[in-house]
């Protein structure tokens, strides 16, 4: 009898000991979703072009962060804008307040 009891109640754990690992596991983050997708996406680009070993794994480093590394439209419009705004400002030798001055009417102009 006392077995009985031990090997149903022994069952019971277990079961109970499975839906909770089952409710704890959670849904990805949206960067781990797309990192997941970038990882999908090389790796079928490599498996295309028939790349193993050494040449395989160049392939993925440099197709992954190729890809982690692309900005936002307005992002990297903005930073070409700062970029040749600055530029024009080293070229004119400006500094403190005038430079100041001429960054951001250059930058309100490139908007």
């Amino acid at each position: 009898m006392r077995l009985a009891v031990l090997l149903s109640l022994v069952a019971t754990l277990c079961l109970g000991g499975n839906v909770l690992a089952a409710e704890t596991a959670k849904a990805p983050s949206p960067a781990q979703a797309a990192q997941r997708q970038k990882m999908t996406d090389c790796n079928q680009q490599a498996t295309t072009q028939n790349l193993k070993g050494d040449e395989r794994k160049t392939f993925m480093s440099h197709c992954l962060k190729a890809e982690s590394k692309t900005p936002d439209k307005a992002m990297s419009t903005q930073q070409s804008k700062m970029k040749s705004c600055n530029a024009d400002a080293s070229k004119k030798n400006l500094k403190g307040d005038a430079r100041t001055t001429f960054m951001s009417q250059c930058l309100k102009k490139a908007a």
